[in-house]
Order: C-alpha cells, then structure tokens, then sequence
C-alpha cells in the first residue's frame, strides 16, 4: 500500500478533531477508519500525531487531547479546532482563478480532474463568488508569447528565441526544443533542450522578446530530463561553484530565503552566520553582496571577493570625488 501523500493526511486531520466533536460520547475506531477511507493502522497514527499538536506554548492544557476507552476513542480537548475549513469568499475566488488558469496549461494530464475540482468548488462558493468585482488575472507573460510557445507544444515543433538575460544585461538568440509549460509564482516559463547550451533550461515568458515556431520537429534527446520542482525553481547543477559567505546577524535572512547546501553558526561576525550558496552566476553573487550593504563578506571564491572589495572601492571613490 503506498504511503498517503502530505497533502491527504494533513487533510484528514484537519478533518478529525471536528468528526470527533460532533461524536461527544465517543466512536469505534473501525468505524472512523471506514468514514475517513483508511486502515485502521493509519488511523491510528494520524491521531498519535494529534495528540502533539496545538496551540502556541505546546504545554500542558496547550495540545489536542484524546481519551480512549476500549475500541473507541473521543476528543476531550480541541485546542479551538471546532469546525472544518472553510474558504472565505476571496480565498474561493483565488481558487477558483488558479484552477481556471491551470485548466489552460496545454497537455494537462489531469484535466478533468482538475474540471471536476473547479465545478466543485464554484459551486460550493456559490452565488457570492459570481458576483464579486472582476478579478484581472495577470501571470506576467506576454500573450503572443505564450500563444505561440503553446503552438509549438502542441503541433510538436522547435522554437527560435530572441531572450533577454538580466543577469548578463544581454539579449541572446537560441534554438530549444519544448518540453513543457510552467507557472509558477505568478510567472510563465518555458521548460526546453537549449540547442547550444546543450541541456534543459528554463525561459521566463516575460522575457522573450521574439518567438517563432520553426518547420522541424522538436526532438528533445534522451537526456533531457524534467525538473523535479519539488524544491524549487532554482536548482544549479552539481558542476556549478560554492560560494561561501559569511553573515551579520541582520542578513541571516539569506539563509532562509536562498537554497543553502552548508550553515553554520559564526562568532565573527557577532551573531552571524556562514553559508555555503551553489550558483553559476557569479554575478548574482556579486549583486547579492553588493545589495547587504557590509552585512556579508566573501570567503570563496577569491575572484568574487576581489570583484566585491573592487567595485566597492570604486563606490567609495565616486563618493569622494
């Protein structure tokens, strides 16, 4: 039996304290495993897993408590969980867009599901939703942009780009072979084999600035593989140099907001932390250590410290003049 997904049983216990409310004398275990589509077992552990969760302070009187008597079981405190989520009108509506925009990604494999979810939720929003000021849905990619890579999806077909690349402040011109389309955070990209990079990359839509669908079938080869996005967008390669940075106490927020393969607590700078960051865009780096204003210093690679401490010199020097 596969193993139930996050998704599913954080679900299901969202569901469990308040099915339990509603049985205040209690229900058998066989029983509540049937009413939720899982064995017993899992049962089991899902509330093994509610009686360490609650409110903030995780104390005594703080967490969900549960008494068993024999095969059954009932709540005897529900840390405030006392009804099922509900979607407020503005959360339903956001739902209700994304599962329209997600409708329109070609070659959707789940398709009808996702129909059948938004029928679902539509009608559980009800009247409320319809009448609700007009939602603009602006996902950051130019139509005819978008038109035209979907035309290339779905006819089969390569793509020429003319691609803007801010990190290099270039325009470049490539031919890729399309594998998929993505939105994610607001944003399309084009997933595709880069003829000359050799390899798969991803292409923001917004900066396209020409695309064109060529007469010669996209021909992905063998190695091009998608990405598991599961953690995240960015992911450099294993080829790629560790920058290594050391943090002030105010920029320990890089930590969390950047992918990190190393971290470690630091005495000098008071407070700080040290970082390990794979990326290979050094000038990224650059701007990242620029933009701290002195709350981050470079430990490796020399040539980034060196065109950090450069740059920096040259601030100084346009100031003094």
């Amino acid at each position: 039996m596969t193993a139930p997904s996050t998704a599913e049983r954080m679900t299901r216990l969202l569901a469990l304290v308040p099915y339990l409310q509603a049985r205040p004398d209690g229900v058998r275990l066989t029983d509540a495993a049937a009413d939720f589509g899982v064995t017993e077992a899992q049962l089991r552990r899902d509330l093994d897993l509610l009686w360490v969760c609650g409110l903030p302070g995780h104390g005594p009187g703080d967490l969900i408590d549960l008494a068993f008597e024999g095969d059954r079981v009932r709540v005897t405190f529900t840390a405030g969980m006392v009804r099922p989520l509900r979607l407020t009108t503005d959360e339903a509506v956001a739902l209700i867009v994304a599962l329209r925009t997600l409708l329109e990604l070609p070659g959707l494999a789940e398709g009808e599901a996702v129909s059948r979810a938004l029928a679902k939720v539509s009608a559980a929003a009800g009247h409320p939703a319809e009448v609700r000021a007009p939602v603009a849905v602006s996902v950051g990619a130019r139509e005819q942009s978008l038109s035209v890579v979907r035309a290339g999806l779905e006819r089969e077909r390569a793509l020429h780009l003319h691609y803007y690349v801010p990190s290099r402040d270039e325009r470049t011109e490539r031919t890729v072979d399309p594998m998929r389309l993505l939105l994610v955070d607001g944003h399309w990209y084009l997933e595709a084999w880069c003829r000359g990079a050799e390899g798969v990359r991803l292409f923001r839509l917004d900066r396209i600035d020409e695309v064109a669908v060529l007469d010669e079938p996209a021909a992905p080869p063998p190695q091009a593989l998608e990405r598991d996005l599961d953690d995240g967008l960015y992911q450099p390669g294993a080829e790629a140099p560790v920058v290594r940075l050391r943090l002030a106490r105010t920029a320990r927020w890089v930590a969390d907001y950047y992918p990190v393969e190393e971290l470690a607590e630091v005495s000098d700078p008071p407070g700080g932390l040290a970082v390990s960051v794979r990326t290979s865009d050094l000038a990224w780096a650059r701007r990242l250590v620029a933009s701290l204003g002195g709350a981050a210093t470079v430990d490796e690679p020399a040539e980034l410290a060196e065109q950090v401490a450069a740059e920096a010199r040259a601030a100084l020097a346009r100031y003094a003049d």
